[in-house]
């Protein structure tokens, strides 16, 4: 069992599944798809381990652009903090888009890691499960981003 994707994948979408998963990133999903845009999405249920699995770097790698949703806890996944750092590297060595979406959390909070994201980065490291450099990282990731032009969908008033 693992993360299949049936199809090259032109549009990433990277999201914590509990946060935004039952309505925006379906919606999302099936209105690239219907529009002839193959959007893939990472199936959180289906993981094993702790690691990327190699499907999930293919298709971050071959999609012309990534669209990470940012919400609260967000930064509270590992995995998506995995992905984002992926997305990072392939935009600086391949040109890959970064397109954010700010859903329920400023960008500002994204690019300083302050409020759901700090608070994220305090329980990663009080586990002690990451290395310093690994949280470096994924901070890294983060800062960068968050400083896209993206949508924030708070300013938005019907998302």
């Amino acid at each position: 069992m693992g993360v299949s994707f049936g199809f090259d994948c032109e549009v990433f979408l990277s999201f914590r599944g509990p946060d935004t998963r039952a309505g925006f990133i379906d919606f999302l999903y099936v209105s690239l798809n219907e529009a002839g845009i193959r959007a893939c999405r990472d199936d959180e249920e289906l993981r094993i381990g702790e690691e990327i699995g190699p499907e999930l770097l293919h298709a971050i790698k071959q999609s012309r652009i990534s669209i990470p949703i940012f919400s609260k806890r967000y930064a509270s996944s590992t995995w998506c903090l995995m992905e984002l750092v992926q997305m990072v590297e392939c935009k600086k060595n391949m040109g890959q888009k970064i397109m954010p979406i700010f859903y329920d959390v400023e960008p500002y909070e994204v690019r300083s890691q302050t409020g759901g994201c700090g608070q994220a980065f305090i329980e990663h490291e009080s586990k002690r499960r990451y290395s310093d450099g690994t949280i470096t990282e994924w901070k890294a990731a983060l800062s960068e981003v968050g400083a896209l032009k993206g949508w924030d969908l708070q300013t938005m008033p019907n998302r």
